[in-house]
C-alpha cells in the first residue's frame, strides 16, 4: 500500500463501525493516524485497528462535547489534517402527517448539526497549517428525497448544501471541503429500516446490488488526499448508477 497518508492525522465521526471504521482502516493501512469519534464503541474500534489509532466517546451533536474531542485528539497527536464525517442514523421511516417532531430535529442534531459543529471545530487547525481535507458523508437520498424518509433525506440536503459553501469558503486556502453521497450500503445501518424500505431503494439501483464499504472508503480515501486538490464543494456520488447528475 501506498503511504499517502503518513504524518497525517485523520479525525472519523462513527468510526466505530461502517464506511467510517472502513476509511480507518484504510487510512492506517496507508501510513495515517486515526481518532475515532464515536457516540458507543469507539475504544473497542481503536483497539481493534491498533497502533496509531485513538478512540473517543462524543456525541457529535453536542457543541461541548465535540470540543472536548477535538482538544483530546490534538493533545493526543498534535494536529487535525483529515476530517471525515460518517456519524448518522436513519431516524424514524414514517410519513410527514404524525411524524413525532422530537424525533425529526433528532435526525437533522446528528447529522446536520453534527457536521456543522466538527467541522467548525477543526477549520482553524487547518487553516493555520495552511493544509486539510474534510469529507461529509451525505446520501442520494439527499438529492432525491426518499418517501417516508422525510427527515434523513432533509438532513442530508442539508448536509449537501453546507458543504457547497464551506468549500467556497474555503477555496482560497489550502483546505478542500467536499460531500460523499452514497446510495444503498451493505452496512448496519441498513437493519434499522424496514425490509420494503431495502428492496425500494434496491430496485432503483441500475446495478442491481448494494455497495461495499470497502468501495466508499477507496473513494472517500482519494477526497481526503492530497491528490483531490481542485475540488471545492464538489459533491462525489457511489450509487451503483442510481445518481447520474
Amino acid at each position: 500500500m501506498s503511504k499517502r497518508f503518513e504524518n497525517q492525522v485523520a479525525v472519523i465521526t462513527g468510526g466505530a463501525r461502517g464506511i467510517g471504521f472502513a476509511v480507518a482502516k484504510r487510512v492506517l493501512s496507508e501510513g495515517g493516524q486515526v481518532a475515532i469519534w464515536d457516540l458507543k464503541g469507539a475504544q473497542e474500534a481503536a483497539t481493534q485497528l491498533g497502533v496509531g489509532a485513538q478512540g473517543l466517546s462524543v456525541d457529535v451533536s453536542n457543541e461541548d462535547s465535540v470540543m472536548t474531542a477535538q482538544a483530546g485528539t490534538e493533545a493526543a497527536f498534535g494536529k487535525v489534517d483529515i476530517l471525515v464525517t460518517a456519524a448518522g442514523i436513519t431516524g424514524p421511516t414514517h410519513p410527514v402527517q404524525g411524524h413525532d417532531y422530537s424525533a425529526w430535529r433528532h435526525v437533522i442534531d446528528i447529522h446536520l448539526g453534527g457536521v456543522f459543529l466538527c467541522a467548525r471545530a477543526v477549520i482553524d487547525g487547518m487553516i493555520a497549517r495552511n493544509y486539510g481535507r474534510i469529507v461529509t458523508v451525505a446520501s442520494v437520498a439527499g438529492k432525491e428525497g426518499n418517501p417516508n424518509s422525510s427527515s434523513y433525506s432533509a438532513a442530508k440536503a442539508g448536509i449537501i448544501g453546507f458543504t457547497k459553501s464551506l468549500g467556497k469558503e474555503l477555496a482560497l486556502s489550502e483546505v478542500r471541503a467536499n460531500c460523499f453521497a452514497p446510495g444503498l450500503i451493505k452496512t448496519a445501518l441498513m437493519d434499522q429500516l424496514p425490509p420494503e424500505q431495502v428492496q425500494f431503494s434496491l430496485s432503483r439501483i441500475p446495478q442491481g446490488r448494494f455497495g461495499t464499504v470497502e468501495e466508499c472508503a477507496a473513494m472517500i480515501c482519494f477526497m481526503i488526499s492530497a491528490d483531490c486538490s481542485f475540488n471545492s464543494g464538489s459533491v462525489f456520488d457511489m450509487s451503483g448508477g442510481r445518481a447520474t447528475y
